[in-house]
């Protein structure tokens, strides 16, 4: 399919339509679901457990919940709740959590631009989801950017002549061969994963995968499979341990490596002429269960909490985030801001402390660019593109003043920019123009210059 067809059948109804849109090729229906007219979730009905616990692993490979999972099977919306639960118990990073759903929603794109044709169909819904995982859906600039991902996939595809392939097939050998000078281990051509997870175990592009395999396949001596999807209960979501060793330190336990039930063609069946049933996401299929191996105990540093402090002058003062991990900054900040009669919320480590930048709602932030696990001026982007953000004035601290990093500093959304360490006044008098009395609070300036926020 042309990529700009592709990108024609994802636009919403209306910039707040709520519900799913269902895009069929006849035998495989793809669900796509939208909050407030942003993509949240994309599920396809051959795979959904597999895709969902293989980019889970890569991006939060501690990830552990203690719930009941054939309560969780009942639940249309499982991905969302896994989500929501996850955010709630700090396990997951908004951050992070949007990379994932990019990349969950960047493969299923893929496979849709391999269909020659699709039927659509919207489906007004509302979807039962926190304000977290509201915040993580992809923007239109940012479901563009995916599509251009799409695009270049695409073009690899078809230069390498694989356009009868798709990835979510399992290569599964038929005869005994030599394999010593494979460059894909046989463990993996023994039809339990499928092409999509022989590349993320690898590292490799999906491309270079299956174009190592086709002297092989075209040798008739390997063929591809489809191989029936994980069950619920393979996914990680295994119970806490008591606490143990040091304070700072949690045991978790979680599962090794999941072992598939053995290879047997499972052909899709076509979808019948009747209309598509109105269940937006239907229940994941639950084959046979999966043998696991045996748990074994990880051991997991226990993030910093973020810190709220009340100024003794005026505690119903205007609430400012300092996203920094440096404490001695941090303390600084405080100390200023407190004289300015703010309050102060402290995140130093970005990557598990946006559940409470969001619970808390600052009315401006002071960003870091150089921050640990994160870009300051990515994180700046993500805030951006997060509704609850898109106004809310950001100060970039950096170390660097040249004009490449002011550039950079605007390109990413940011309002002010600002070296580190700060003068006192220089800082209050900047906070004070976007908060002082009688002036709007706005984060625009230096943004709307930006083209890709619209």
């Amino acid at each position: 399919m042309i990529i700009k067809e592709l990108a024609q059948l994802l636009e919403p109804p209306n910039k707040d339509f709520e519900g799913h849109l269902l895009l069929s090729d006849q035998k495989i229906i793809w669900t796509l679901s939208y909050v407030q007219g942003r993509l949240i979730y994309a599920i396809d009905g051959l795979h959904p457990v597999r895709r969902w616990n293989r980019i889970l692993n890569q991006h939060f490979p501690k990830f552990h919940l203690d719930i009941d999972t054939a309560q969780l099977t009942a639940q249309p919306y499982w991905q969302l709740s896994l989500l929501d639960q996850g955010f709630k118990k700090q396990q997951l990073s908004l951050v992070r959590a949007k990379l994932m759903l990019r990349d969950i929603i960047q493969e299923c794109l893929f496979e849709l631009s391999q269909c020659t044709s699709l039927t659509r169909e919207w489906q007004a819904a509302s979807l039962p989801m926190s304000r977290y995982c509201k915040t993580i859906s992809l923007s239109q600039w940012e479901i563009k950017m995916t599509i251009e991902n799409v695009k270049e996939m695409q073009k690899e595809w078809q230069s390498l002549g694989l356009t009868d392939f798709v990835p979510t097939l399992s290569p599964t050998l038929k005869q005994s061969l030599d394999l010593q000078h494979s460059p894909v281990p046989y463990e993996y051509i023994t039809g339990r994963y499928t092409l999509w997870n022989i590349a993320t175990k690898l590292g490799k592009p999906i491309g270079v995968i299956v174009k190592s395999l086709l002297p092989l396949i075209q040798a008739e001596a390997l063929e591809l499979k489809i191989i029936s999807d994980l069950s619920l209960s393979d996914i990680q979501l295994s119970p806490l341990l008591t606490l143990a060793g040091p304070a700072n330190y949690i045991a978790v336990e979680i599962p090794r490596a999941l072992k598939t039930t053995p290879p047997s063609p499972i052909p899709p069946s076509p979808i019948s002429p009747s209309p598509i049933p109105p269940s937006p996401i239907p229940p994941s299929p639950i084959p046979t269960k999966s043998t696991e191996s045996p748990a074994v105990a990880v051991t997991v540093a226990a993030s910093p909490k973020p810190e709220v402090v009340l100024s003794n002058d005026d505690p119903s003062g205007p609430l400012i985030a300092c996203i920094d991990d440096s404490p001695v900054l941090a303390h600084s900040l405080k100390k200023i801001l407190s004289t300015g009669g703010y309050r102060t919320l402290i995140i130093q480590e970005p990557m598990q402390g946006f559940s409470q930048l969001i619970e808390h709602i600052p009315s401006l932030i002071l960003l870091d660019v150089m921050l640990p696990h994160a870009d300051g001026y990515s994180v700046c982007r993500f805030l951006r593109d997060t509704p609850v953000f898109r106004h809310t004035p950001i100060i970039i601290l950096t170390g660097r003043s040249k004009p490449v990093d002011r550039a950079r500093a605007s390109i990413a959304g940011a309002t002010e920019f600002l070296v580190k360490p700060p003068e006192p006044e220089e800082l209050l008098h900047m906070i004070d123009k976007h908060l002082g009395k009688g002036e709007k609070i706005s984060g625009e300036q230096g943004y709307d210059n930006n083209p890709g926020n619209n």
